[in-house]
């Protein structure tokens, strides 16, 4: 890798100059796609620079962007690199509390934001710190207007400073699952070698298009921004994600960053169309999926699975690719695990799934599947610069199974204004604490199994780990949310979130009729249906990890109620607070009810 890449001012500086006419931004209008070129983005960049100059900003400053993805949200933070400021992303979605902490935490001097609401709910937090809040939509003649602030720039436009490696690009906030974010201290060279040798796994270059829609605030969404601009690639902005999949056939997208939500989503969707299908086409679809489940074992085809596979292909599988844009050929997931009956789905829809491992706090990607050897099911081996180490004291199992440490170069300089956390979130020689459970196999790919701080233990002595059990049920069909819970209890029982369309539509095909969303959960025939989907998703599960008792709630988590974080992460603390007295009626109840059967078999 270029030494002189390892900030980076200096890797937009040799992208714009090798690729200065190559589309990189896409923004979709009325009348179609509109694009940024890499000239057109680095003068953008030196224009706004100047100006952010002018108003005060210097080296060691704090820069803030609240904004969704946008072309702007990338001008601001690439002229705050070259200023040697440091940016501090936040959602637009995210409460005024959440981003009061961060602002006075930071010591945030200038914030971008996206519109007048947001100027408006910033200005009244009484930030002392903070001086001025620039505004992407405001007109033109506002004093703090983003697009006056680029035009005055242009004017007299400012050369950036190349900063050192070791210097902070950015401050990057936890989602807060259990307590306030902490500030991730990253630096150029923390980021710029991740995103090097990430991209030294995956054969992408500059013909390569992406459809960003996780946000540039989330680490990987900042990872997918800085490795095509690094690349000199392209990306069309998704405006709407409800929009997804018209923007996917508008783009046609090579590669797709995304959260395991989107491709369960997908799995969901797929599989309802099946089902509903002819049984002929049923019969070949699960024809196609045996077959290919074969192929993918190396095992021999008869000749009867190869025509099977063939037709499957042609018929089925091509047309659910056709969806994505027809030349999608990476499915990129990171951020939580990833279900192996869905990454064997997109696989077998002739799409390679790179399944990924990291954190914020080692710049997002530790571990990533190679293209060329992929194990479905893991998240992949060490990329160039990092090494894993699994902590078994951490329990007392004797499985191979421990606390996942990342070592190398993505580690973090440390959490902002927190050096006790800091000092207990690194080793003696500098490996990074995940929290995470996880094994590695003889060839060194690593097994994600759950949270540390997650796992309980129930009354009979076995260990839960609730996030894989959870996905299981949230891949049925008619469950959009899932929560299972069970510390020292005698069993665990289950807060499930049905998806409302989907039960409403079952409902109906069943003749199930309710006056109302809560009278309609409340049914026998509803109940009924959702203990046999649970069931249904138990099939693979050891006795004790199967869900005993459940509650269907009418409303689903989410960041206004306080119960996900803007990475959509359950908070769990606050989810067992919130539901407490119904955790105990599930137990209570449960409990009764096997009081009563004994009672029955012994008279």
């Amino acid at each position: 890798m270029n030494a002189s890449h390892l900030d980076l001012v200096s890797s937009l500086g040799a992208s714009a100059d090798l690729h200065a006419e190559r589309p990189l931004f896409g923004v979709r209008r009325d009348d179609g796609w509109c694009w940024t070129t890499y000239a057109q983005f680095a003068r953008d960049v030196d224009a706004f620079r100047a100006s952010l100059a002018r108003l005060g900003v210097r080296a060691g400053d704090r820069i803030a962007i609240i904004a969704d993805n946008c072309p702007e949200w990338a001008v601001a933070a690439y002229a705050s690199y070259g200023l040697g400021a440091a940016v501090v992303p936040m959602y637009e979605a995210q409460l005024d509390a959440d981003w009061e902490h961060i602002l006075r935490d930071s010591g945030v001097r200038l914030c971008l934001v996206a519109n007048d609401e947001i100027a408006s709910r910033v200005s009244k937090l009484g930030v002392t710190t903070l001086e001025r809040v620039i505004t992407i939509e405001a007109p033109e003649d506002a004093p703090l207007a983003y697009r006056r602030l680029v035009r005055e720039g242009a004017e007299a436009p400012l050369a950036a400073i190349v900063p050192e490696p070791s210097s902070i690009a950015e401050i990057v906030y936890t989602s807060g699952t259990t307590g306030l974010p902490k500030g991730v201290l990253l630096t150029h060279a923390n980021v710029t070698s991740n995103v090097a040798n990430a991209l030294s796994v995956v054969p992408l270059d500059h013909t390569a298009r992406s459809l960003p829609f996780l946000p540039w605030a989330h680490v990987m969404g900042g990872d997918e921004l800085h490795a095509f601009i690094r690349l000199g690639a392209s990306m069309a902005l998704c405006d709407d994600v409800a929009k997804l999949p018209d923007r996917l056939l508008e783009v046609r997208p090579t590669c797709l960053f995304a959260v395991p939500r989107v491709w369960n989503k997908l799995y969901q969707t797929v599989h309802a169309r099946i089902d509903s299908a002819s049984r002929p086409l049923r019969a070949l679809f699960e024809a196609g999926r045996r077959a290919s489940a074969k192929a993918r074992r190396h095992e021999p085809l008869h000749a009867t699975e190869h025509l099977e596979l063939a037709v499957a292909r042609r018929l089925v599988f091509s047309k659910v690719a056709a969806r994505f844009g027809g030349r999608l050929q990476y499915a990129v997931s990171g951020a939580a695990a990833l279900a192996p009956e869905v990454a064997e789905f997109i696989d077998d829809l002739g799409i390679v799934v790179l399944e990924a491992y990291g954190m914020t706090e080692s710049s997002c990607v530790a571990t990533l599947n190679p293209p060329e050897d992929r194990r479905i099911g893991s998240v992949g081996k060490a990329i160039p610069g990092v090494r894993i180490a699994i902590d078994e004291s951490v329990n007392d199992r004797h499985d191979g199974t421990g606390e996942v440490i990342i070592h190398g170069h993505g580690v973090m300089a440390g959490y902002n204004n927190m050096p006790d956390e800091t000092a207990r979130a690194l080793t003696a020689d500098g490996g990074m604490r995940t929290g995470d459970l996880g094994r590695l196999d003889d060839d060194g790919y690593l097994y994600i199994t759950g949270r540390l701080k997650e796992l309980y233990k129930l009354e009979n002595g076995k260990y839960v780990a609730p996030a894989p059990l959870e996905e299981k049920l949230t891949l049925r069909r008619h469950i959009a949310q899932a929560f299972v819970y069970g510390a020292d209890a005698p069993h665990n029982v289950a807060l499930i979130v049905p998806d409302e369309p989907a039960l409403r539509e079952w409902a109906a095909r069943a003749r199930v009729e309710a006056s109302s969303w809560h009278e309609l959960l409340a049914h026998p025939a509803v109940r009924d249906f959702y203990a046999a989907e649970i069931d249904a998703s138990s099939t693979n599960m050891r006795e004790y990890q199967k869900i005993r008792a459940f509650a269907l709630l009418p409303e689903p988590f989410s960041m206004d109620n306080g119960l996900l974080t803007p990475t959509l992460k359950t908070k769990r603390r606050k989810v067992v607070e919130r539901y407490d007295a119904l955790l105990r009626t599930l137990y209570a109840q449960r409990m009764e009810a096997a009081r009563r059967a004994e009672v029955e078999v012994r008279s």
